[in-house]
């Protein structure tokens, strides 16, 4: 094709020659194409009828440059070596081969295997008395197994084949072989042709990163013709596909409890019939990894045990070859496992626990795992949190507070746990006021967080109702906002949160009074007549100022502050924001509307919340009508900022009212 192609552009101009070549590469029908097409391009310097191709190095591994990592020059994280070799003529007459000058004639497959390198298979052709067949007239594919392929291949196979070659290798050969010609077009995703032997299928899988693969197989060179035919240089020998996967899985014993499991969860009907399935399947050694209280609970569950397998089973086939980094394969359970490889090695998750490889099916393929993939769906709530180390802390304080039976049974609850770093110090001690905060951490129903709406109210173990607040950047239950994902077990959900639950103890003024650090200030609060006000069934934001924030007031200041009721309220009202907000609800810029005066500015910076730049030294203490947010020192109102118009009307005068209050505090 390069050859014919170069033929016909002699007499176009350089920029046509662009022109027809870029739209010759973005022309081609399918990844595989497309990428065969480039190497040819990036060949082209080294004569007609050129690819480029991969060596992976410290290996015999060849490739056409078809895998996503052509441009990092690298298969499997390892990095290659580029090379060229010759793919002979394409199928156009012998005179047309004649105008390349690198260009072979056409030959019989025999001889193309001599050609392609494919010696070894030549060598058995002979033995098994298949040359005068592909000597002969036809039109034959040829799926050659490489050199590096018959080597690999295992001792006693290879010795099976060779001692009866006759019937064995000659059967062997002749499954290689399609009694017609197939060009690389031909070998469209999902198509079927029936081999010389017996009829028995080869299966064409094509992959998004330009692989090929012929029962699992992949191509290495393709579309090498010969006066008879077409070879196709594959890296394996393969073998005929008789029977489906539940076929299959029924004559290896070292699968007998995968088997058991299968018939448990009444999943033997969908694994006979026809799909194409990627089975991981676990080992009778990976089902006695797991404790056995675990793996008795999940066999005896057909819920969770079908869970269980279905979160080992792709929806679509991937053989080893397709595999060439992490890639992120959907399971039948919805979940997403990562398939990738490490060097030789094919992974799962990152982890080389896949034993053995390609054991195909009618209907998909089989690989061999010695761990079981347990998705959460099967767990109980303890399973989960023992998986997830940052809740760790809470995990054990569930445990000692006695609250097991809610984590391992089948009652529905949602499970909020507090990350380790909630836990100031670290260790925390189990007490009978710990034992009734951790109850308040299980809600008698299963939730999902999509479900939440603002201001609905859950109910705990201990009976008490938490709120739910929506904001723009979190979503919070009382003071705890969920740090992460849902995880939804067999029976019940945890919310990860980042802080310990804070259920509120009453209205903000019984908030300040059970409170030593704010004493003060409660009686200031009643001093100006606020105390009915803060009663009210309102909702408010207060930002306290401590005990210590007014001891270190000057004590003219402080005097000042304190002879004038009215001017002491409009203090106060600064301090208290109309409407409520935690700090989990706080972004970079947020405002607030005080009782009096303009807008709060509140923003965090270093995980502390800020209001009009003075620091919160401890927020979130929640009360029914609102919530108390610390603060060391008064607020001051923010200059106007440069451009922005000044406040008119009765909002000037507020502004100028709070404005007089600062000045006289200080002055």
């Amino acid at each position: 094709m390069y050859a014919l192609f170069m033929v016909k552009m002699k007499g176009l101009t350089l920029a046509a020659l662009a022109v027809t070549l870029i739209a010759t590469v973005f022309a081609t029908k399918s990844p595989y194409q497309a990428v065969l097409q480039h190497s040819r391009i990036r060949g082209r310097q080294h004569g007609p009828n050129v690819c480029a191709m991969q060596r992976i190095r410290g290996t015999d591994k060849k490739y056409f440059t078809n895998c996503k990592q052509w441009y990092h020059r690298k298969i499997c994280g390892k990095p290659t070596n580029e090379f060229c070799i010759h793919i002979g003529c394409l199928p156009y007459s012998y005179e047309q081969c004649h105008f390349a000058p690198l260009a072979l004639p056409l030959v019989n497959i025999y001889n193309t295997l001599g050609v392609v390198g494919a010696t070894t298979t030549r060598m058995y052709s002979e033995r098994a008395k298949l040359q005068e067949e592909i000597e002969g007239p036809g039109s034959f594919t040829f799926f050659s197994p490489s050199n590096e392929a018959w080597a690999e291949l295992p001792t006693e196979i290879l010795d099976a084949l060779v001692s009866n070659v006759n019937i064995e290798l000659l059967n062997a050969l002749h499954y290689h072989m399609v009694n017609q010609r197939l060009t690389s077009d031909d070998l469209k995703h999902g198509s079927s042709f029936p081999s010389m032997y017996q009829d028995f299928n080869i299966q064409i899988h094509h992959y998004p990163n330009g692989v090929v693969t012929v029962n699992c197989a992949r191509l290495v060179k393709t579309d090498q013709h010969a006066t008879n035919g077409i070879v196709h240089v594959v890296n394996r020998v393969i073998t005929a596909i008789t029977n489906n996967i539940h076929s299959f899985l029924e004559t290896v014993d070292d699968l007998e409890t995968l088997r058991t499991a299968v018939a448990a969860a009444g999943l033997t009907a969908m694994l006979e019939n026809e799909g194409s399935y990627t089975v991981f399947a676990p080992t009778n050694e990976a089902f006695e990894k797991i404790p056995p209280d675990m793996l008795s609970r999940i066999l005896g569950d057909p819920v969770a045990l079908k869970d269980l397998l279905n979160n080992h089973i792709l929806k679509n086939m991937y053989c080893a070859d397709s595999i060439v980094s992490g890639t992120p394969l959907e399971t039948l359970q919805g979940t997403v496992l990562e398939v990738g490889c490490d060097g030789e090695e094919m992974t799962l998750n990152g982890k080389a626990i896949i034993t053995t490889k390609d054991h195909l099916g009618t209907n998909g393929v089989v690989h061999y795992i010695n761990e079981l993939l347990i998705p959460d769906s099967a767990k109980t709530l303890k399973e989960i949190a023992e998986g997830v180390p940052q809740v760790s802390t809470a995990t054990k304080l569930f445990e000692d507070a006695g609250l097991n039976r809610y984590l391992t049974g089948t009652e529905a609850v949602t499970m909020i746990a507090p990350q380790n770093y909630a836990f100031k110090g670290g260790s925390v001690t189990m007490t009978p006021e710990m034992r009734k905060a951790m109850k308040n951490h299980i809600l008698k129903e299963r939730l999902s967080s999509k479900s939440l709406y603002h201001d609905q109210k859950l109910e705990t173990l201990s009976g008490n109702k938490l709120r739910v607040f929506m904001y723009r950047n979190n979503l919070c239950i009382e003071n705890a906002c969920i740090a992460a994902h849902d995880i939804n077990g067999r029976y019940g959900t945890m919310f990860a949160v980042d802080k310990v639950l804070a259920p509120p103890m009453g209205n903000v003024m019984d908030v300040l009074k059970a409170d030593n650090r704010f004493s003060i200030l409660v009686d200031l609060i009643q001093k100006a007549g606020m105390t009915e006000l803060l009663n009210q069934n309102r909702v408010y934001t207060i930002f306290a100022l401590t005990d210590e924030a007014f001891r270190a007031m000057p004590p003219a200041d402080f005097n000042k502050l304190t002879r004038d009721d009215k001017e002491l309220a409009k203090v106060l009202k600064y301090h208290i924001g109309d409407g409520f907000i935690i700090s989990g609800g706080v972004t970079s810029h947020n405002r607030l509307k005080p009782l009096l005066g303009e807008k709060l500015e509140l923003g965090i910076r270093n995980s502390t919340m800020y209001v009009n730049r003075v620091p919160v030294v401890d927020s979130d203490l929640m009360a029914t009508n609102g919530v108390v947010h610390a603060i060391a020192s008064v607020i001051k109102p923010l200059p106007p900022k440069a451009g922005r118009d000044q406040p008119e009307g009765a909002s000037a005068s507020r502004y100028s009212a709070v404005r007089v209050s600062y000045i006289y505090i200080y002055l």
